[in-house]
């Protein structure tokens, strides 16, 4: 191999293949190789079912209903409607690819029991979320914030973009129920640090989730047909549009620096690129374990309870509400997106480990969804890189966390992204064009 590279990127993830995809229709010559025969990396759907049994290292069942029916996500989550992943896939035109549905319900935990978070001002006056006055002092905080505009003081009713969030609703007078759910299930926040952080990461983030439900009503949630492994390999299409080459089944045996260059070597040769970018598992000494994710992936014979038998739904159980650090996320899909078969659901419960007993953490979500007909868990550390790139020219992607949603994986591609062109995506080139569903 002696041509030189502009980019050679290790594992097929999203956050790779959709960093391929940009470089590539950037004008970069790109190679993107994986160790492993399949797309998708961390992020692949398997498929057909005795896959996931030999992914969780358990025997598969003599025989399997409908064995090809089933596309399951080792790492599951949904895009928001509005969000930056969806953005991308706009501008990058993968859409052509790919066809999604919308999630039927975005749902939160309160002492216990399970509410829709209200979609529309119908829904709002409705719910039994909140009491009767505590309904008013919403509305008026959803009124403001949604004309809020941080270059515009006028909008601002005296409450600076720097002002602390728990003085916002101090203002507002919400409850601690309400702040939970507008901080957990809305604003997507992980963690109760956003009380004490400036007001306008939550004002933005609430007003994503608003316009996202303003795009199909439901929810603020999108999920593809079969399986979130359809993203990673409609981008590694755009990146062959473009002139990317693809290699799988590729192990790689060395990473290296050489006369200012970076050397991949894999199965003997070695070939150039002036920087590689790839996930953390292709570079052992230069990531750092910073947390662990437990995942369990359900079947179920049913819709979860509550949900009105919803085919898919999102449920968020705020850390407050279970005495814990971190939310816990369930998710759920169904036949209805050809990622199980007939009359099955797919419900998937994780959170950010916090104890030796990870199990046990994810109860107040597995409660929710018995009786499970099967379920796997899988305990995955989580990596972050010990530097930026900008000296060493090897680019390394976060691990994915525990959220339910991609808002945090598209940050980390956005912030690879800058850091190898220089520039900042401009998302004022994206087209105003809905996703096809």
């Amino acid at each position: 191999m002696d041509e030189l590279y502009d980019v050679v990127i290790l594992g097929t993830g999203l956050t790779e293949c959709i960093l391929s995809g940009l470089l590539s229709k950037s004008g970069k010559k790109v190679l993107h190789m994986d160790r492993n025969q399949y797309y998708g990396a961390e992020s692949t759907s398997l498929t057909p079912l005795p896959e996931v049994y030999k992914y969780f290292g358990l025997p598969a069942p003599n025989s399997c209903e409908n064995p090809r029916d089933w596309n399951v996500d080792v790492i599951p989550k949904f895009l928001m409607a509005d969000g930056k992943l969806v953005k991308l896939l706009i501008h990058t035109d993968v859409t052509r690819y790919l066809e999604f549905k919308s999630v039927e319900g975005s749902y939160v935990e309160k002492s216990g029991k399970v509410y829709k978070i209200p979609s529309n001002e119908r829904e709002a006056l409705s719910t039994s979320l909140m009491g009767m006055f505590e309904k008013r002092r919403f509305r008026n905080f959803l009124v403001w914030l949604s004309e809020y505009n941080e270059a515009d003081p006028k909008t601002h009713k005296d409450v600076p973009p720097k002002t602390p969030m728990s003085d916002v609703f101090k203002k507002f007078g919400l409850d601690k129920n309400t702040i939970d759910f507008v901080g957990h299930a809305m604003a997507l926040h992980r963690t109760e640090e956003f009380m004490t952080a400036p007001c306008m990461d939550t004002i933005q983030r609430i007003q994503l989730y608003i316009e996202s439900i303003k795009r199909y009503g439901n929810s603020p949630y999108l999920y593809p047909l079969y399986g979130l492994g359809e993203i990673p390999q409609g981008f590694a299409r755009l990146s062959a549009i473009y002139g990317g080459t693809y290699m799988l089944n590729k192990p790689i045996e060395k990473v290296e620096q050489i006369d200012g260059q970076i050397g991949v070597t894999s199965e003997g040769e070695t070939v150039m690129a002036k920087i590689v970018v790839g996930d953390p598992s292709y570079f052992p000494t230069k990531v750092q374990k910073v947390s662990q994710v437990i995942r369990a992936v359900c079947f179920l014979k049913h819709p979860i309870t509550n949900t009105s038998d919803a085919k898919s739904c999102q449920i968020i159980i705020p850390q407050n509400q279970v005495g814990r650090k971190h939310d816990i996320y369930v998710s759920c899909v169904s036949s209805a997106h050809n990622v199980c078969a007939k009359n099955w659901h797919l419900a998937i419960v994780s959170t950010t480990v916090e104890t030796d007993n990870p199990e046990q953490e994810l109860e107040p979500g597995l409660k929710l969804l018995k009786p499970i007909a099967q379920m796997f868990t899988k305990v995955s550390d989580i990596y972050q890189p010990t530097d930026d790139g900008s000296e060493s020219k090897m680019f390394i992607s976060k691990s994915y966390d525990a959220t339910s949603h991609f808002e945090t994986t598209c940050d980390d591609i956005l912030d690879i992204y800058k850091r190898i062109t220089g520039e900042d995506f401009d998302f004022s080139k994206v087209e105003k064009k809905e996703p096809e569903q």
